[in-house]
């Protein structure tokens, strides 16, 4: 799925043809948008997304022909004509084709909805509009998964915003040139500190190089910071790819090798961060609660009838919980 111009009628960019880009990704009918924001919302990352009545933002960096675009981007959901309304800065332009295919993963725009419907039958019927929320960056949801095990949401919200601000990069900074080890004198706030967003996560490069113990210094148990060190080392020293294309025997079982990362992680990671529409962390207390079933055995046998669905159907589950899921 590619993005096209913005549709002639719809309301102008915030900003002139220097400023900013703007490009309509359309969907397949039905969409839960309503779903889509609210699970993205319970998980967002201090300073580097926002959700609200302007849709969702964050801010991006993405590197092409040897150099680094930073900027916003900004999705809003236009139901009438069933698109994602997306502007993005000027900066980012040269990353435009990357750019949208990320936000296609991100709110799964290539799912077919009828065929999860048909695969998950009744459980499908009262939303059948309902997506599986991907990732804008593997490693990020990754560490994101991690921080989220055996903490509340808001606990793994609070350590999220600090690894940021800690190991990432002002936004400022980027747009400026400057480096991981050249902050300007504002590294902490951007010129234009209302307009959004102000840090881009680290990358598996940013922390590869660390020891848990710095990350501790968040407030991480050193078991979840050695865990998130050795996922970036994996990345970068063994050639682990958290993508749709990367392939799935070999991302799972270098997933479960590091300490730190068992079945549940590696299946939340599996179907967010690879695209798995079969993922399904059986291990789950929500999902076992809902499936009536007493252990992670028993839930799998229970879900059986949904594949190759499964990860539509955690997320019906999830929705129909009255218990949110840790992460």
């Amino acid at each position: 799925m590619t993005g096209s111009p913005i549709i002639p009628g719809s309301p102008p960019p915030e900003s002139a043809t220097a400023e900013a880009h703007a490009v309509a990704l359309p969907w397949h009918p039905p969409y839960d948008w309503a779903f889509v924001t609210g699970f993205l919302a319970r998980r967002l990352i201090p300073g580097v997304e926002t959700l609200g009545p302007q849709g969702y933002c964050r801010a991006v960096r993405l590197d092409a022909g040897g150099r680094a675009h930073a900027g916003r981007v900004r999705v809003q959901a236009d139901t009438a004509r069933g698109v994602l309304r997306v502007r993005f800065d000027a900066a980012l332009a040269p990353v435009a084709g990357p750019l949208q295919a990320r936000l296609v993963r991100l709110f799964d725009l290539d799912c077919q909805p009828a065929a999860v419907a048909a695969g998950l039958g009744a459980l499908a019927a009262q939303a059948p509009g309902i997506r599986v929320p991907g990732a804008f960056d593997g490693f990020e949801l990754a560490v994101r998964a991690v921080l989220g095990q055996q903490v509340s949401v808001a606990a793994a919200h609070t350590l999220a915003g600090r690894l940021a601000r800690r190991f990432g990069m002002p936004l400022g900074d980027l747009r400026a040139g400057r480096g991981a080890g050249d902050r300007g004198p504002r590294a902490d706030a951007d010129a234009d500190a209302d307009a959004g967003p102000q840090w881009v996560f680290p990358s598996a490069a940013d922390l590869a190089g660390r020891e848990p113990a710095e990350l501790a210094e968040c407030g991480l148990i050193r078991q979840r910071a050695a865990a998130i060190v050795a996922l970036a080392r994996a990345i970068r020293d063994q050639g682990l790819r958290l993508a749709p294309d990367a392939p799935l025997t070999q991302t799972m079982e270098t997933l479960r090798a590091i300490p730190g990362i068992g079945d549940w992680t590696a299946q939340y990671i599996a179907m967010r961060a690879l695209g798995w529409r079969d993922a399904f962390p059986a291990g789950d207390l929500v999902l076992m609660r809902a499936l009536g079933a007493s252990t992670p055995a028993r839930a799998r046998a229970a879900a059986e009838r949904w594949r190759p669905w499964r990860a539509y159907a955690v997320m019906h589950l999830w929705r129909g919980s009255a218990i949110s899921p840790a992460d």
